[in-house]
């Protein structure tokens, strides 16, 4: 029980959700004061309060936001930089940026994952950009590219880049990225959010040693995906 209770202090909310739920618990208590004075049976009032409970419950969940740290010394590390599972392991040709063979591990991020990203190297953010697209389901090969996305540049203190690709999909519409140019970023530190999970994809070189496999659950922050 010790463990349960710490486990919960150890889960917050994410500042991304901070106008949402506020406007939602302000639409539900005007909402539940109006049934309640306009009905003298008490029905309508307590079936709504059950109903809007349930559903506030369910987007407080897509909010959490654990609190997390890399226990392992973070040198060569690449860890994953979100929660989600492992739909593809890829070297593939980057023709974007890189103009060369890149190791491409992707992380589809379902609704009831959290959906806070993290940085998965040490180093300095060389650039961010986005680009607008389409909303392809994420697991959709073509939605790295067609899909609206946000890509950051993380350049290693050995000069090494890695990229993290943050992806919309069907049902995430919005992509938050804290990261700023030129500012130094850590493994433990938010690179940005997704509301309603979706995709990250990380493009790192391809002589890494990938520490993952398909379909492998992943934690963000804490699950090592490739070694550097």
């Amino acid at each position: 029980m010790g463990k349960r209770i710490r486990k919960i202090k150890n889960v917050r909310l994410h500042r991304e959700g901070t106008g949402t739920l506020l406007y939602g618990s302000f639409v539900i208590i005007a909402l539940a004061v109006i049934l309640w004075r306009l009905f003298d049976n008490k029905i309508p009032f307590w079936g709504f309060t059950a109903v809007a409970g349930a559903l506030y419950l369910v987007v407080v969940n897509f909010y959490r936001c654990p609190k997390r740290f890399f226990e392992e010394d973070t040198e060569g590390i690449v860890v994953a930089p979100a929660d989600g599972k492992i739909v593809v392991i890829e070297e593939i040709e980057e023709n974007t940026y890189f103009h060369e063979k890149r190791m491409m591990i992707s992380i589809f991020m379902s609704p009831l994952n959290v959906h806070a990203n993290w940085f998965p190297v040490d180093g300095r953010v060389k650039f961010v950009k986005h680009f607008s697209g389409n909303f392809h389901k994420a697991w959709l090969p073509k939605a790295s590219e067609e899909n609206e996305h946000a890509d950051t540049m993380i350049e290693m203190e050995d000069g090494r880049e890695v990229l993290v690709r943050q992806i919309a999909g069907a049902m995430a519409r919005r992509i938050v990225t804290y990261a700023k140019e030129g500012e130094e970023c850590y493994i433990d530190e938010h690179l940005g959010f997704i509301k309603l999970g979706s995709r990250v994809d990380v493009f790192l070189p391809s002589d890494c040693k990938v520490c993952v496999k398909m379909n492998q659950a992943t934690t963000g922050d804490q699950t090592v995906i490739a070694r550097l």
